[in-house]
């Protein structure tokens, strides 16, 4: 069979395309209806609209993420009103329970923390233990943006991978992102790491599955560990890890400094095993850059280093050469003009989710 090399492109499924502030509107009316507090809700809304202009459909981020936050609420499957217990802290550290709170939230106010803590100390960590799903770790890491810091943040995840060389799922996926301003003004692209430790999720999987097409034979294995280069197998094996052993030793130090050092006795087989409780545990690092140097200074060094990257001579088959994020800064500068391409099952999925709470359907069908 041959190997699917192409660009993974969606044109046999049509895609809606919606104004983006109507997507906005509608995505947080729907969870406003919820038991979320009103404040909590805008910042779940805002996550999911920010993943969808950044991702792919096929990626598993984004609004197609609402009907599961509607359940989990309704389900009690996550605590609405969890504190934000600080459990212990010094001036650059804080280790946080957040007793099963809405992950989102709970990255997005750890991340506030360590911000807080690095306008003291330089440097701030927050580790965070008993939370659920935070979504992409992008959205937090970039709240460090905001104050002219520069933020990590990681997290284990239920186990999707094996250990390199075995096949029984024991890891995650285990994402980090990195944000990393490259000026204040509102239209600087900043650079943005967000990678899962594996080359691709189940999401863009299924995604290829619906589309008919293969995938590269180095994003799983099928389920009595054989490489595959169809979708459908893949879904019931484990994935690969990105640049094979490595990938997999970043998943593993990634489950022992969130799942491990929080203290939380959730790593590796332990996190999702329980719906009702997630119990994935975080970490948050924001480096203030005005302690290390002035700030325009850093600025400036960057913009001669992106010169470098940028000069570098491109192989023939390459157009120009991309910074990290930069693939996921102009689709959502596209996106705001052209608007939200919304796959239809999740298009669905959405009407369906305001007439259940209530919600007018802002839509023309």
């Amino acid at each position: 069979m041959t190997k699917y090399t192409g660009d993974y492109k969606t044109e046999q499924i049509p895609l809606r395309y919606v104004p983006l502030q109507t997507l906005r509107a509608v995505t947080e009316a729907i969870l406003k209806r919820t038991d979320l507090k009103a404040e909590d809700a805008e910042i779940i809304a805002d996550a999911l609209i920010t993943s969808e202009l950044r991702n792919l459909q096929g990626q598993g981020q984004g609004v197609r993420r609402v009907k599961a936050y509607v359940e989990r609420v309704k389900s009690k499957y996550m605590d609405v009103d969890a504190p934000f217990d600080i459990v212990k802290e010094s001036p650059a550290l804080a280790l946080v329970d957040a007793h099963n709170a809405a992950g989102t939230v709970v990255a997005v106010k750890a991340m506030r923390l360590a911000v807080q803590k690095a306008k003291e100390c330089g440097v701030g960590m927050v580790v965070v233990r008993h939370s659920t799903h935070f979504g992409s770790a992008s959205y937090s890491a970039s709240e460090a943006l905001k104050e002219g810091c520069i933020g990590i943040s990681m997290t284990n995840a239920g186990p999707e991978m094996a250990p390199w060389g075995g096949i029984d799922a024991i890891i995650g996926t285990n994402p980090w992102a990195v944000a990393i301003p490259a000026g204040d003004e509102p239209d600087a692209m900043p650079i943005i790491l967000d990678m899962a430790l594996t080359m691709a999720g189940k999401g863009m999987m299924g995604w290829l599955m619906r589309d008919g097409k293969k995938m590269p034979t180095t994003w799983a294995i099928t389920k009595d560990g054989r490489f595959t280069d169809e979708p459908g197998e893949a879904m019931d094996g484990t994935l690969l890890p990105m640049g094979e052993y490595k990938g997999a030793g970043l998943s593993v130090i990634t489950d022992i400094l969130t799942g491990v050092l929080s203290g939380s006795g959730a790593f590796g087989t332990i996190p999702y095993s329980n719906q009702a409780r997630q119990d994935v545990a975080h970490q948050f690092i924001a480096y203030d850059i005005d302690w290390f140097m002035p700030r325009a200074e850093f600025y400036a060094d960057l913009a001669k280093f992106v010169a470098m990257i940028r000069g570098s001579r491109t192989r023939p088959d390459v157009d120009e050469i991309l910074l990290p994020g930069e693939l996921e800064w102009r689709r959502m500068q596209e996106k705001k003009v052209t608007g939200v391409p919304v796959d239809p099952i999740i298009y669905a999925e959405l009407k369906a989710a305001a007439a259940d709470m209530g919600v007018n359907w802002p839509f023309e069908d």
